[in-house]
């Protein structure tokens, strides 16, 4: 079980109860979650979303690693990021960051941390990302980091009430660059 990993400027640690009103309110904002899903209910989110990340993770389960992202300097909640074991030594990466955390460079170290661990400590072989078509953050974000966009799925996700395409992003662990 991972307990706690550490960045630069951020802390990571697994998701816990206590941080549901901040999980709330990140998945109820509709400036961060505009790429990523419809406007839930609170209810639809802690069923679906908050508490099936909360069991104790290990490689191989069937859950999200959902790792709070803390700013070091204040001890504030600036977002979430995380991964899940898609098997063959893929994980798929995600993250979410907080509106007022934004365009603070969190995403970008965020993914470098957890590139760190799937690869050094994990042993993956291959990191993936969805990134709904028009996140122009999210994309830069990730191709800064190494990855290469792959291809894209056409009319793959329904958001907005359309069919939105899909960006697929992956990184091979020899392409790793620490």
């Amino acid at each position: 079980m991972l307990s706690e990993m550490c960045s630069p400027r951020m802390t990571y640690r697994p998701l816990n109860p206590e941080d549901w009103p901040f999980y709330l309110a990140v998945s109820q904002d509709r400036s961060v979650m505009k790429y990523i899903c419809d406007p839930r209910s609170a209810e639809e989110i802690r069923t679906r979303s908050f508490d099936v990340r909360l069991p104790e993770w290990e490689k191989g389960c069937q859950h999200w690693l959902c790792l709070v992202m803390e700013e070091k300097a204040s001890g504030l909640p600036a977002g979430f990021c995380g991964f899940i074991d898609r098997g063959d030594g893929i994980a798929e990466f995600g993250f979410i960051v907080a509106a007022h955390a934004q365009e603070k460079g969190y995403g970008r170290e965020s993914l470098h941390a957890t590139i760190r661990l799937c690869f050094e400590h994990l042993d993956y072989r291959r990191l993936v990302a969805t990134v709904t078509a028009g996140n122009a953050a999210s994309r830069r974000t990730l191709l800064s980091a190494g990855f290469v966009q792959e291809g894209t799925l056409r009319q793959n996700f329904f958001l907005d009430g359309a069919w939105q395409d899909d960006w697929i992003f992956g990184l091979l662990k020899q392409e790793y660059r620490p």
